[in-house]
């Protein structure tokens, strides 16, 4: 439908990143969504993990991404991530870059009554410590 009072072209929209299958919310979530910046070096939040499926976007810089049984990764800007959340723990987020900022939005589907984020025990990373992907 026009509208009057505006010209000029349309959106361009782009798929960014898709998720076949991904898990369902859990019944009654809360969804969030936060930014957040990492200073150089920063190396984010401890390993953690969160009660719901997390989808995030880098919008600026360049962050490790590590969940379990996966290999770190580099999410640059303009780059999609995902975590299925539940039982998966989070290993890494950190700023890959050490001279500046990086920063990323990220929406969580937190479980009624649960933090955002769960920091996983020195105990449990050791107990679990052969599902982690191999570090080179």
């Amino acid at each position: 439908m026009d509208n009057p009072d505006k010209s000029g072209p349309p959106p361009r929209i782009d798929v960014v990143a898709t998720v076949p299958g991904a898990p369902p919310a859990p019944e009654g979530a809360e969804a969030m969504t936060i930014l957040v910046t990492l200073p150089p070096n920063s190396p984010g939040a401890p390993p953690h993990r969160h009660s719901g499926p997390a989808y995030g976007y880098v919008v600026k810089g360049a962050v490790n991404f590590e969940l379990e049984g996966d290999p770190v990764r580099v999410v640059r800007a303009g780059e999609a991530f995902w975590e299925p959340g539940g039982d998966v723990i989070h290993y890494q987020d950190g700023n890959h870059l050490s001279d500046e900022e990086s920063a990323f939005v990220v929406t969580m589907f937190c479980a009624p009554g649960q933090p955002m984020l769960i920091p996983v025990s020195q105990e449990e990373l050791e107990a679990r410590k052969d599902r982690r992907a191999p570090r080179s």
